[in-house]
């Protein structure tokens, strides 16, 4: 692998090569991930890996204000990714050797580029954002501050240990189960609202939380250290597993090439053709879909509208593809959506394991509903725990997946606390919204190459174990970044909200690293969906010979007809 730094092309004074302490540790993250993931990829993409070029015009410090090796654990499941692309694109396109480029400030940028997005010129956090937005907020469990902050950590009865609340998109049940009302409107003050919550959660010891969570089957977990993670039943269980794992569901359909289709980009697009239906809400599951979509495939987000999702998240999230309602509880609206899966090649799975099998859409299902076509599918799913071992079916997040594996311990210690912290932005859900695109690429690569059907499976809690496995910053990195960033932001506490963490991590990345937030990383195009122009990060990945971007911008939810038919392309997205 032949890096590149910036303009000097690797070396400083024209002279003395010097390599980026990112690119070292991307390297040997990049070593690591393929020893964790043997037997999960075809051996033909593992040249293009080889092949891959990191581009990067840092050579300081890390971009993030934390121990973990963010950028360096991403920039190495999208060269991974890469690497699966281009052997499709060997099949689809016609095999060569190409060259393929990670741009390092570009997939840091991925891992929060929901903060990057704006709408009308308007971020996350922008107090009119919301007049741009549809309100799939049902439950108001986002738009009021007392019910946001049920989805908090907070110390229990005992002094130094923590358990992360979480309201998840209801907050009702979560602040009843503590003793709170759902609803406190003489609330609305930030300390005080975290001071009365937590005084209630301090009402109980974590094991009896963990008993209360359980009964009114709520996300929530008590807080653990790396070392306590690895010690459970499920830890132990998940260390066993690969990052993502593709199980064969049968061998008897034949082959199905790609399909070639045309595409009005300006080169051949990987998976022009190829279908796929997105059942998923919030940011892991969503990702996977945008990552197909940035290849060029058709993919339909199907949400439920009596179903709560964050509206911001759908302006990053919906990049790419089409957006239609369906409640699958509903026959008329059941027939349609087989109707849609007939001609589909990838289905993607982002609730609660057995969610959908209740409905009658789990992989075995799928297969029965689609054995007649002769033509093998691919089913992708992600959630938090994983899909074996004790926990795989509890409910959860970014931030309950990052206080169970020891992540947010981490983050506090970093910051000289004796308490954990949720770490800035939502990078666990991107890192897997990355490993499920992979494992979908290695299910369409075999089937082309095989035939069959295939079973893809990743989790929030494998993107941890992966980042924490890489280890942590020593502490002259630490000492570093403690003295570049500002000290606002290590004043933070363990009950700092996530969306107080992020604020603080952004505004200091904006100041102590420019290079992340230049117009080049990010592109603009008016959206109909949400009749104002929509701002993201472009593609992370460059495959010579292929167009990497998308074809559409972004829209809200349930913005389009369930069909196949009328994808429209809009000319700004061609830019790129």
């Amino acid at each position: 692998m032949t890096p590149f730094l910036g303009v000097e092309n690797g070396y400083t004074n024209g002279a003395t090569p010097h390599i980026s302490p990112l690119l070292e540790g991307t390297q040997a993250a990049l070593k690591h991930l393929l020893a964790r993931s043997n037997g999960q990829l075809p051996e033909e993409c593992l040249p293009h890996i080889a092949n891959v070029d990191f581009q990067t015009a840092n050579t300081g410090s890390p971009y993030f204000p934390s121990p973990l090796k963010q950028t360096e654990a991403i920039s190495a499941l999208k060269a991974v990714e890469a690497g699966v692309a281009a052997a499709i694109a060997d099949l689809s396109v016609g095999g060569k050797e190409r060259n393929i480029t990670v741009d390092l400030e570009r997939a840091s940028a991925f891992l929060f580029s929901t903060y990057l997005a704006t709408v009308g010129g308007m971020d996350k956090a922008h107090p009119k954002v919301k007049t741009l937005l549809k309100d799939t907020d049902l439950l108001k469990a986002q738009s009021i501050l007392y019910r946001r902050l049920s989805a908090n950590l907070y110390e229990t009865k005992n002094p130094g240990e923590f358990f992360h609340l979480h309201g998840s998109l209801e907050a009702t049940k979560a602040l009843n189960m503590i003793g709170l009302e759902g609803h406190r409107p003489d609330l609305t003050d930030y300390h005080e609202c975290i001071r009365v919550i937590e005084d209630h959660v301090k009402q109980f010891t974590a094991d009896q939380l963990e008993e209360m969570n359980a009964t009114i089957k709520q996300a929530g977990v008590t807080c653990l250290k790396w070392d306590e993670f690895r010690a459970t039943q499920h830890g132990q269980e998940l260390l066993r597993q690969p990052p993502w794992k593709l199980e064969t569901l049968e061998t008897g359909s034949p082959p199905v090439p790609f399909p070639r289709a045309p595409s009005r980009a300006p080169k051949p697009q990987i998976l022009s053709g190829v279908r796929v239906l997105e059942l998923c809400r919030i940011i892991a599951g969503p990702a996977i879909g945008r990552g197909l979509a940035e290849y060029g495939a058709e993919v339909i987000k199907v949400t439920s509208p009596e179903l709560s999702d964050v509206p911001f998240f759908q302006v990053d999230g919906n990049l790419g593809k089409h957006t239609t309602n369906l409640n699958l509880r509903n026959p008329e609206h059941r027939k349609t959506f087989e109707e849609l899966l007939q001609s589909a090649d990838v289905v993607l799975d982002g609730y609660r394991p057995g969610s959908l099998i209740r409905l009658g859409y789990g992989p075995r299902q799928i297969l029965q509903l689609t054995k007649h076509r002769q033509r093998g599918i691919v089913y992708v799913a992600e959630n938090c725990f994983g899909h074996v071992g004790p926990w795989s079916s509890r409910p959860g997040w970014q931030q309950i997946a990052d206080c169970v594996t020891g992540v947010a311990w981490y983050q506090g210690l970093s910051m000289g606390l004796n308490e954990p912290v949720v770490p800035p932005f939502p990078m666990s859900d991107y890192g897997t919204g990355c490993m499920g695109t992979i494992a979908a690429l290695v299910g369409l690569y075999r089937r082309a190459k095989e035939g069959g059907s295939y079973f893809g499976a990743t989790s929030l809690c494998q993107y941890d174990i992966f980042l924490l496995e890489l280890g942590v910053y020593d502490k002259v990195t630490m000492a570093q970044l403690r003295e570049q960033h500002d000290a606002e932001f290590f004043q933070l506490a363990h009950h700092d909200s996530v969306d107080e963490v992020g604020k603080r991590a952004l505004k200091t990345m904006r100041r102590v690293h420019p290079e992340l937030f230049e117009e080049r990383h990010l592109q603009e195009c008016f959206s109909r969906g949400f009749n104002a122009n929509v701002r993201t990060v472009k593609p992370v990945i460059d495959i010579e010979g292929t167009w990497n971007g998308f074809l559409r911008s972004s829209r809200p939810n349930g913005f389009d007809r369930p069909t196949w038919e009328g994808w429209e392309v809009d000319e700004d997205m061609l830019l790129v």
